[in-house]
């Protein structure tokens, strides 16, 4: 196929650009639904013009309904993005790279194109990795979900199950006090509504002293779910740069400096690690632990934008993870670093 792609961009390289076009179009529908012209317009830097062609093709072939207050999605317009997410990669080469940094990290790799505009990543980072996952769920299924914006994100984009799953969700962490809406306990919750399954919550903050945990991890309804979490038949989890994370935690300035000097780049569960892959540090917290991970069948780890290329290198291992989602400036990041 890529020998014909590259025929293509010779030969009617305008047909690229429409193609391109489209992807973008069913994209920001698909996350702004209902969305009209002008807005689609301004959000990819089109012409409303050219958007009123694509939406004319787009709704002739079934792809996106038109209605008084915007262009929807349709469940074809969802199966013909998911095979543009395909055929975009090996446009631009992604495949190549996902191929490279499998290599480099031991992991299944996915990395999410760059649409037309840059500012709609995180989202299109979290459709993929929603659609990624439904894909991987199956009847019966426990999946454990950390908080963060990222996972937040994921959970927005995943789509109703046309029938009920019979999964239950669960949150892999307790909360750092941070807004509701990234907190793990709502990301379950609103994964597993969205699929029809069960979900448990979690109700104990994570930075705790440890004399504390010892204790709150023994209630039964603390002890059921942690307890679920370490059964988990999937678990998907996002990766922090350790700075940042260490501000989140409320860490005193002088240990931040230290985890600094420690030469810390990366946070996933509590770990700090050096861009070597070292663990530096850990906090006493209410969840799974690294241990843990290695128990899980599937472990999908996810982080986007170029920022978190050290974190993701330091963090993701074939001893802790199978599968990292990261788009396409977070892997260029790290073909940087390598």
């Amino acid at each position: 196929m890529t020998d014909y792609l590259k025929l293509q961009q010779k030969v009617a390289p305008e047909l690229i650009k429409v193609v391109e076009q489209r992807y973008a179009i069913l994209r920001l529908v698909h996350r702004s639904q209902p969305i009209g012209r002008r807005s689609l317009a301004q959000g990819l830097d089109l012409s409303e013009r050219t958007i009123r062609k694509h939406l004319d093709f787009l709704s002739d072939h079934s792809f996106i309904i038109l209605t008084s207050s915007g262009a929807k999605i349709t469940k074809s317009g969802e199966r013909i993005l998911r095979e543009l997410d395909v055929y975009i990669k090996e446009l631009r080469g992604t495949n190549l790279l996902e191929e490279r940094l499998r290599d480099y990290l031991g992991v299944e790799v996915h990395v999410v194109p760059s649409g037309l505009n840059q500012n709609l990543g995180e989202e299109e980072l979290g459709r993929f990795a929603a659609d990624f996952l439904k894909s991987l769920i199956s009847d019966g299924d426990i999946i454990a979900v950390t908080g963060g914006t990222t996972l937040s994100e994921v959970a927005e984009m995943m789509t109703p199950a046309s029938e009920g799953c019979q999964v239950t969700t669960v949150p892999a962490r307790g909360g750092l006090g941070e807004g509701v809406e990234i907190q793990a306990n709502t990301i379950a919750a609103k994964i597993a509504n969205k699929l029809g399954g069960d979900y448990h919550l979690l109700h104990t903050p994570d930075n705790l002293k440890q004399e504390t945990i010892s204790t709150l991890i023994k209630e039964p309804s603390i002890k059921q779910v942690l307890d679920l979490a370490k059964k988990a038949d999937i678990l998907i989890h996002g990766i922090g740069t350790a700075e940042v994370m260490a501000r989140r935690r409320g860490m005193p300035l002088d240990k931040i400096e230290e985890l600094k000097s420690q030469g810390a780049v990366g946070e996933t569960f509590g770990y700090y690690f050096t861009q070597d892959g070292e663990i530096v540090y850990s906090t006493t917290s209410v969840g799974l632990k690294l241990t843990d991970l290695t128990k899980i069948y599937q472990v999908v780890a996810i982080a986007g934008g170029r920022s978190k290329a050290k974190a993701i290198v330091a963090a993701v291992s074939e001893k802790y993870q199978d599968i990292l989602i990261i788009d396409e400036e977070a892997a260029k990041g790290i073909l940087e670093l390598i």
